[in-house]
């Protein structure tokens, strides 16, 4: 059976417990908690005042109580009541009261929780023991399987052989994100078995062809909105066309590792992903300027665009050139967030048509071996909302770079310059300037030294990471000062955090 450790929640019926008892009176039905019976039933008290009521002279035993006649005297055509009034036995027997039924005590035992506060304290175990919890009593499971306790978490499984109960145990519990961990049966099943599916995680599984994708995705699925295929390596462009047919309002598609991608298939996601807003094509290789220039809707007899494309992944796409850029430029303009780290043929030219992009909030430059302090000025010159800003491992960056981005990137709250080649010089224009800094990694800059730092724990106060890996110049007294900022957090001084 599928293998998912919150899942398996069914319990044998030698286990099942009696559920709460319902309380039904007038319009108004609820469930009450479990009733409580005394070891003393006649310590039991009603709500009501206490009924005063005769006892029959033969419920006392056969020998004489000290203070009330044998049952042989005069005595006993007596009745005494609780009081100790004798009543005479001329005037009309009153009826005996029936004994006092017992009632429900209400107490603070876990088995008298209603089943909505069982579900709230369920909701705040992690998975497993919210699986776990499911498995003591049927009371339990029940509450468990409320869909308040399993929003927001995603199933992650194992597809291996049929299981009849999978699937509708999911519906149930309301779960709509699967990640699947392997396949080795049919994907369509897990498409259809969850038909509110809106998250469908294969990253990974290799098996995956373009034939089980068309399988899958043989109608069309209105309410998925995030797929990723990440390193599925068979998926070409044939699938994309299967998912641009059928799977319309995507929001987030994940390509990355797919190296069979080609600009076609960035023509077929331009021509059917209008609600696109995240789309990572990460080493795929096949990709160039081109395949760019159709997401930006520059052919327009074509294909219109991904215009609300926000996040766009290019990491590692090695034919991309500065034109890219330009396309991107012209065409995505709602992208907040670029990632071209490794796309080594970009140089500080296309840095030009990055700094006409208004929105654009974070940018990642890492490794772009052909990046200096050239195209940090055209940048500064126009992207005055970035906040955050990697150029780790352009070695081409050096204290130059560092002026010109203390004076026009005000909004910068992370900075990136892992191995770049800055001195004291340039980190003290940054720390002067970028007060509102809060992550700095600056780890194997060797020019740095104490008087750097110095500078930087005087100056950046609301800094609350910082990685000092590789800057084999500091000693233990800048160290030190620095530790002594009053939001730093983490500090990276090798492998690993010390703090």
């Amino acid at each position: 059976m599928e293998e998912a450790s919150f899942l398996l929640t069914e319990i044998p019926g030698g286990f099942i417990s009696h559920r709460p008892h319902t309380i039904t009176g007038g319009h108004h039905h609820r469930y009450a908690p479990y009733s409580v019976v005394l070891h003393q039933p006649h310590l039991q008290q009603t709500a009501a005042s206490p009924t005063i009521y005769t006892i029959p002279s033969h419920h006392f035993p056969h020998r004489a109580h000290p203070h009330l006649p044998h049952p042989g005297h005069h005595a006993a055509h007596h009745h005494h009541n609780l009081h100790g009034t004798i009543h005479s036995t001329n005037r009309p027997k009153s009826p005996n009261t029936p004994p006092p039924q017992p009632v429900e005590e209400e107490g603070t035992h876990i088995g008298h929780l209603y089943p909505e506060i069982l579900a709230m304290i369920f909701a705040k175990l992690n998975v497993k023991d919210r699986g776990r919890a499911a498995q003591v009593c049927t009371v339990w499971r029940d509450a468990a399987y409320a869909k308040s306790c399993w929003r927001g978490v995603e199933a992650s499984l194992h597809l291996r052989r049929p299981s009849p109960t999978l699937f509708g145990s999911l519906v149930k519990r309301g779960i709509k994100r699967v990640q699947v961990l392997s396949v080795r049966r049919a994907l369509k099943d897990i498409v259809t078995g969850v038909p509110n599916l809106e998250s469908l995680n294969l990253s990974g599984c290799y098996n995956i062809t373009d034939m089980a994708i068309g399988h899958a995705f043989a109608a069309d699925f209105p309410n998925l909105k995030v797929l990723n295929l990440s390193l599925c390596k068979q998926v070409t462009d044939s699938s994309l066309g299967r998912i641009t047919q059928h799977l319309k309002n995507i929001e987030v598609l994940e390509l990355g590792g797919c190296s069979n991608i080609t600009n076609t298939g960035l023509l077929l996601i331009s021509w059917g992903l209008k609600k696109l807003r995240r789309l990572n094509l990460r080493s795929c290789w096949h990709i160039s300027d081109h395949g760019i220039g159709h997401l930006a809707g520059l052919s327009k007899e074509t294909a219109d665009g991904t215009p609300a494309l926000e996040y766009l992944g290019l990491q590692d796409c090695q034919r991309l050139s500065d034109e890219a850029l330009r396309h991107i430029a012209q065409g995505l303009t709602s992208l907040r967030s670029i990632n071209l780290s490794f796309c080594v043929s970009v140089t500080d030219s296309g840095l030009k048509h990055l700094a006409r992009m208004s929105r654009l909030e974070e940018l990642n430059l890492r490794a772009c071996d052909n990046i200096s302090d050239i195209g940090m000025a055209y940048l500064t010159e126009g992207c005055n909302s970035i906040s955050t800003l990697d150029v780790s491992f352009c070695d081409k960056v050096a204290d130059q770079a560092m002026v010109h981005i203390s004076q026009g990137l005000f909004q910068l709250r992370s900075l990136s310059l892992s191995a770049c080649q800055i001195t004291d010089e340039g980190l003290s224009r940054i720390a002067k300037s970028l007060h509102d800094l809060e992550t700095l990694n600056i780890g194997q800059c060797s020019r740095i030294t104490d008087r750097g730092l110095e500078i930087v724990a005087a100056e950046l106060i609301n800094l609350r990471a910082i990685d000092l890996y590789g800057c084999t110049r500091l000693t233990p007294n800048a160290l030190q000062k620095i530790n002594q900022l009053p939001r730093l957090s983490k500090v990276n001084l090798g492998l690993w955090h010390v703090r």
